[in-house]
């Protein structure tokens, strides 16, 4: 499993000692990683079975649940609350300390969201996540644009960003939040947005990077920046790495399609370091020399 050095600069970010470790297979297709650093333990899904997994370094995998309404996307609130893309159920959730599932976002305008595909939260606790039309879920299309949308979770209002993405996926902020980078799995690019004062954004945005769509199978999906603001992209071929410029740097190969990564913590270390990812089957991790954005 070989990393792709496209730059000298990646020398920075991955050791060239560094080695890609497997740390559990057997599922269908996994999906949606998150770390949660104060319980020191990474959090994925199997979304065509419905589950819900933990992984730590003491206990391995755990099955929380398998009714998690298809959940795909995976992120974490202030409180250490889990926001969640439930595909099957068409809504933005959040599960509660009792293990309930609440509904921030269901409808836009009146009607029904599509598919959640992935969401962040921004510090301010603001809700941003995509929404692209699954023809697979079999069920009747309301809304007649793939958007990317923000919710406040304390009033629920729903409002759209962005709705000229043929297929938006994965999205992650800059390390400062004034940037929102979003992917289109359909055009296999990442579009980089301006925020502004309201959470909104400004725009048009401008296109950020293009994927190698000959680096391999995959296509654009989950998405996540460094500390330094380089841009790391689930793709054709693995996982591809750009500079904040729009460089490519270079990209880790995996035997499996990568949907999505996460940085988080490691067995004796407190920094966030380790990029975990999920692909198809199995979860792997790779220990970096620069830290997740935080």
């Amino acid at each position: 499993m070989p990393i792709v050095r496209d730059s000298c600069q990646l020398d920075a970010l991955i050791p060239r000692n560094a080695e890609i470790v497997k740390l559990a297979t057997g599922f269908s297709f996994a999906e949606g990683p998150v770390w949660c650093g104060r319980r020191k333990r990474l959090y994925f899904t199997d979304f065509p079975l419905q589950r819900l997994y933990s992984w730590s370094q003491a206990e391995g995998v755990r099955l929380l649940t398998d009714k998690s309404g298809r959940a795909v996307g995976l992120a974490l609130d202030a409180e250490g609350r889990m926001i969640v893309c439930e595909s099957l159920a068409r809504r933005i959730s959040r599960i509660e300390a009792d293990g309930t599932f609440t509904a921030l976002a269901t409808h836009y305008g009146g009607r029904r969201l599509n598919n959640t595909n992935d969401v962040v939260v921004r510090r301010n606790g603001t809700i941003y996540f995509t929404d692209p039309y699954s023809a697979m879920l079999g069920l009747p299309r309301e809304l007649d644009l793939n958007g990317v949308y923000m919710c406040d979770p304390a009033t629920r209002e729903v409002t759209l960003l962005v709705g000229d993405f043929e297929r938006p996926n994965g999205l992650a902020f800059s390390p400062d939040e004034s940037l929102l980078y979003i992917n289109d799995t359909a055009r296999q690019h990442v579009r980089v947005f301006e925020v502004a004062a309201d959470g909104t954004l400004r725009p048009g945005g401008r296109l950020f990077a293009e994927l190698d769509t000959s680096a391999g199978p995959g296509a654009a999906d989950g998405m996540k920046t460094d500390a330094r603001g380089n841009v790391y992209v689930a793709g054709p071929g693995g996982v591809s790495i750009f500079a904040p410029s729009g460089e490519r740097l270079g990209r880790i190969e995996l035997p499996e399609v990568v949907a999505n990564l996460a940085f988080g913590g490691s067995s004796g270390s407190e920094a966030n370091d380790t990029l975990y990812m999920t692909a198809t089957s199995s979860l792997y991790a790779i220990k970096l020399s620069v830290c997740g954005a935080v």
